[in-house]
């Protein structure tokens, strides 16, 4: 067999030849009922426009496949034969719609979310309300990391949708920008720097020992580019609730979320400080691997992030 005898046909010139599913259905109701106008009703057309189809349907097979008359309808001898192979092809595609309502329902009965701490403790709670409420059968597990985390858990299948607070988009994702958030120092009342009378210079930021987060986190990433570099960490934890606790204790100097502190701040436990010379903001993002924009739950938990 040459190269050209085995070659399968181009994409596409199948359904140039063969009738939709649409017409398929009506030239099975035809048979079933014996009236173009029954079939017409039965599948909520009009008379004229199944008429249109099924001359359609025969100027595109050359053949006749129905003869009308006062009477009713009736299937030509070619109608019935074209008829078998429509119920078969018919029966395959609801075979098909079957398979395909299961695999939704069961991309739909789970939601794998990975988050970086901040999102993850200060926001996610409230987003997964809002979609249990719309989606109560949908089970949702939540994995909380650092940015870098949320990149690789993504990147290997291991969650659906992801969230992250770094100055960039980890390379192989998507996203989208789904709400802003500043950095602010904070200290406990007695430190020093809640005295002080004037703003703290961004260079002295930099060159003092902090309470920071893990390396590959979303907060210590946006605060070393900001300034430029950072002194040796005086802590290194892995959750904000871990450094917000050790300043609050005392224990030094903290940069976290301004979306974190609001009760702290509130009731005095901790104090803002200004900085000067520097700007701390930042965006939050949805994440996704490059290509695959979130379907089923993760597409509706996304829409709940920008309301």
């Amino acid at each position: 067999m040459s190269e050209k005898e085995g070659r399968v046909p181009p994409g596409g010139a199948l359904a140039h030849r063969v009738p939709d599913l649409g017409a398929l259905e009506l030239l099975l109701a035809v048979a079933r009922l014996g009236s173009l106008g029954a079939a017409a009703r039965e599948l909520g057309i009009t008379q004229p426009a199944a008429s249109s189809r099924v001359r359609s349907m025969e100027r595109q097979l050359g053949v006749a496949l129905v003869d009308r008359s006062p009477r009713g309808s009736r299937l030509t001898d070619a109608g019935a034969l074209v008829t078998d192979w429509a119920r078969r092809i018919v029966e395959a595609a609801e075979a098909f719609d079957v398979g395909a309502q299961a695999l939704r329902d069961r991309r739909d009965s789970r939601l794998r979310v990975t988050a970086s701490m901040t999102i993850a403790e200060y926001l996610l709670p409230g987003w997964l309300l809002a979609l249990r409420a719309q989606r109560p059968d949908t089970a949702v597990s939540l994995h909380a990391g650092n940015s870098t985390v949320v990149a690789e858990r993504l990147l290997a299948d291991q969650a659906d949708l992801g969230f992250v607070e770094g100055v960039s988009v980890p390379a192989g994702l998507d996203s989208a920008v789904i709400a802003h958030d500043r950095l602010i120092v904070v200290t406990a009342p007695a430190h020093p720097w809640a005295r002080r009378s004037r703003p703290l210079k961004s260079a002295e930021l930099a060159a003092t020992p902090l309470i920071l987060r893990e390396e590959g986190s979303g907060t210590r990433q946006v605060l070393d580019a900001a300034l430029g570099g950072l002194a040796r960490p005086l802590i290194e934890l892995s959750s904000t609730t871990a450094v917000k606790a050790a300043a609050v204790s005392g224990a030094g100097p903290a940069v976290l979320s301004e979306l974190a502190v609001g009760e702290e701040l509130a009731t005095r436990r901790l104090v803002l400080i200004p900085v000067e010379g520097v700007t701390l903001a930042r965006d939050l993002r949805a994440v996704w691997p490059t290509g695959h924009r979130p379907v089923g739950p993760a597409r509706e938990l996304l829409s709940l992030t920008r309301g």
